[in-house]
């Protein structure tokens, strides 16, 4: 059987300063034409010249260390289980493909990222992040490891992609996502200079979402700030979501904020979707509150459709109390069209209930 880990580096090409260095070996590396530079200078030298000197489609990667154990791959729909690989190459190189391993799986995630970029014609066409212990298929193209990559270099390259305005936005959230995984506090502060109020509104709301995912407590503490400070409604409604991909202890609470006081009903009203979404306990006390004491009746209407989405143990008991004893007409009918929604069988006997009045 063919064994799957490859030798990445058939061929060490040094730069005249460069020391020596032995070529590492990848695992999971196939269908590829493989070398191996080492950084002489700064990643972006090394990347801008073998942009320069090889017109092609290819790809290079670097490893650099990741913010938290990382598992980011392609998976196998192959009923016998066990991680894939990602096909590079393709009609969108997000296939994945089996393969076998003649060793053990490992027990964890990599403490690293591989970094990936697709290049064509002098520029890079895209970026992509795995884990170390994903296997990659690069479709028969040539494959270029640079080695010796410096996390802080990878995230000032990975912000020239982005460039000061309006860039390709397959590429710019690919880069997006690979700084936020890097870790090195030159990510905190690329991404809070791509999250300010001169950034492109997508950029925007992509690192918004990545520091929620990614940072912890300084990107917790950013998007602290933002939801509370930042002059657009429709960007404060996306900072909300990406509070939920926080595990900070103190995003629920944040939220909760939200849904009381933000001066804009729209926002106010999302925040009790989101909280519904979280699966937080406290979520269903907070949407009622906003049913109680919220004075604009679009928000209330929105609280009613949170409420809708708690589990249907939570949810249809609570939209069947309000249906019975809410003082708003414009809640009550809420509440009724969304248990009738539902099929649950507590609310078609609530229904027949009413019926028989």
């Amino acid at each position: 059987m063919r064994n799957p880990k490859v030798v990445l580096g058939v061929l060490l090409v040094l730069a005249p300063s460069s020391p020596a260095f032995a070529a590492p070996e990848i695992s999971g590396l196939v269908n590829a034409k493989t070398e191996t530079r080492v950084v002489a200078g700064s990643l972006d030298h090394e990347v801008k010249a073998l942009l320069a000197t090889r017109p092609g489609p290819f790809w290079m990667g670097y490893a650099v260390p990741s913010k938290e154990k990382h598992q980011s791959c392609c998976w196998s729909s192959s009923d016998e289980g066990g991680c894939g690989g990602c096909r590079l190459e393709g009609d969108k190189g997000e296939g994945s493909f089996r393969m076998n391993r003649s060793g053990p799986l490992p027990l964890e995630p990599s403490s690293r990222i591989r970094v990936l970029l697709r290049a064509e014609d002098g520029r890079v066409s895209r970026v992509r992040t795995v884990s170390e212990d994903c296997a990659l298929d690069a479709g028969g193209l040539s494959f270029v490891w640079i080695e010796g990559a410096r996390a802080g270099d990878s995230v000032a390259f990975l912000s020239s992609l982005l460039g000061a305005g309006e860039s390709d936005q397959r590429i710019g959230d690919g880069a997006l996502s690979a700084i936020a995984f890097t870790d090195d506090p030159a990510a905190d502060l690329a991404l809070d200079r791509f999250v300010a109020a001169d950034q492109p509104e997508h950029r925007r709301k992509q690192a918004a979402f990545w520091m929620g995912q990614a940072r912890g407590a300084k990107g917790f503490a950013t998007l602290s700030r933002l939801v509370g400070t930042d002059p657009s409604p429709r960007f404060r409604e996306h900072v909300v979501f990406a509070l939920t991909q926080s595990r900070e202890a103190g995003a629920i609470d944040r939220i909760i904020e939200v849904a009381k006081h933000d001066e804009s009903g729209h926002v106010r009203g999302q925040a009790l979707f989101w909280l519904a979404q979280s699966a937080s306990r406290r979520a269903p006390a907070a949407i009622q509150a906003a049913l109680a004491d919220d004075p604009e009746v679009e928000v209330k209407k929105k609280a009613v459709f949170a409420l809708s989405q708690l589990p249907k143990d939570e949810g249809v008991p609570l939209l069947i109390r309000l249906a019975e004893t809410h003082k708003s007409v414009e809640v009550r009918k809420q509440a009724m069209f969304w248990l009738g929604q539902s099929q649950d069988p507590r609310a078609l006997q609530f229904f027949e209930q009413v019926l028989k009045r």
